[in-house]
C-alpha cells in the first residue's frame, strides 16, 4: 500500500471540543494537500468544513451524538438533518450503548433507521458502536442491526471512551459480520503507520485519525 492509497482511506479528524474555526480551516487545507478521504469535524463546524472543501475531492464529514451517544433519538435525527442540510457528505453517529445493553439490537436498529430516513441515500452513514466497551456478541448484534437499518459503514470507536479505541480483533469481527459490501471504519488510538496497516489488514476500509499526517510521514 503506497502513500496515496493509504491517504485515500483516512478520515482526517478534528473532534476536540475546543477546536476553533481557524483549526478547522487548517484541517481542510491539510486534507486537500494530502488527498485524504474525508475531513471529519463536530456539527458546529458543518457549514465551515463544507465551504472550505468546496470544489475539492475530499469528502465532508460530521459526527452526530458525539461522543456519548446518550441522546434521545429525536436529537440524533435533528442533528443529522442539520449537518446534511449544510451539505455534509458523510455522518458518523454514535449508538446508545445503554439501549444496546438493555434492549439488544432492536435499540440500535430503531435509531439508525430514523437517522437513515432523514439523510437520504446520497449521504454516507457510519455507525459508531464503541467496540471496546462491548462484548463480542454485542459487537455482532450492533453491526447486524446497523446494517439492517441502512448503515453504509460500521465504525469501532469515538476515541473518547475510557474503554479504549480500535482493536484488530474488533475490526476482524466487524468485517466478518458485515461482509464485503459494507464499510468498516477503524478509529480511536490509531497513531502510527503500523497501527494503520494492522487495521487495514484486519479488514478496515477507512481509518479515522487525527494523526493522519504523521502516519503518512512514516512512508517518506
Amino acid at each position: 500500500m503506497d502513500r496515496d492509497q493509504l491517504a485515500a482511506m483516512i478520515d482526517h479528524t478534528l473532534l476536540k471540543p475546543e477546536a476553533t474555526p481557524d483549526q478547522v480551516r487548517a484541517l481542510a487545507a491539510e486534507a486537500i494537500e494530502h488527498r485524504f478521504a474525508a475531513a471529519c469535524v463536530s456539527p458546529n463546524h458543518a457549514d465551515l468544513i463544507v465551504t472550505e472543501l468546496a470544489g475539492s475531492k475530499v469528502r465532508t464529514c460530521c459526527v452526530v451524538a458525539f461522543p456519548s451517544g446518550a441522546h434521545a433519538t429525536a436529537i440524533k435525527v435533528s442533528e443529522a438533518w442539520d449537518v446534511a442540510g449544510a451539505g455534509v457528505a458523510e455522518v458518523d453517529m454514535v449508538i446508545d450503548l445503554g439501549g444496546l445493553s438493555a434492549e439488544g439490537g432492536a435499540s440500535v436498529h430503531a435509531e439508525v433507521a430514523e437517522v437513515r430516513g432523514v439523510l437520504g441515500g446520497d449521504v454516507v452513514l457510519k455507525v459508531i458502536i464503541e467496540s471496546a466497551a462491548l462484548t463480542d456478541a454485542q459487537i455482532v448484534e450492533a453491526c447486524r442491526a446497523s446494517v439492517d437499518a441502512g448503515a453504509d459503514f460500521v465504525k469501532t470507536s469515538t476515541g473518547f471512551h475510557p474503554a479504549g479505541g480500535a482493536s484488530t480483533h474488533a475490526v476482524e469481527l466487524m468485517r466478518s459480520t458485515v461482509g464485503a459490501q459494507v464499510g468498516v471504519k477503524a478509529s480511536g488510538g490509531i497513531r502510527t503507520l503500523a497501527d494503520a496497516r494492522a487495521m487495514v489488514d484486519a479488514g478496515a476500509s477507512r481509518i479515522g485519525a487525527s494523526a493522519g499526517i504523521a502516519i503518512l510521514a512514516e512512508l517518506g
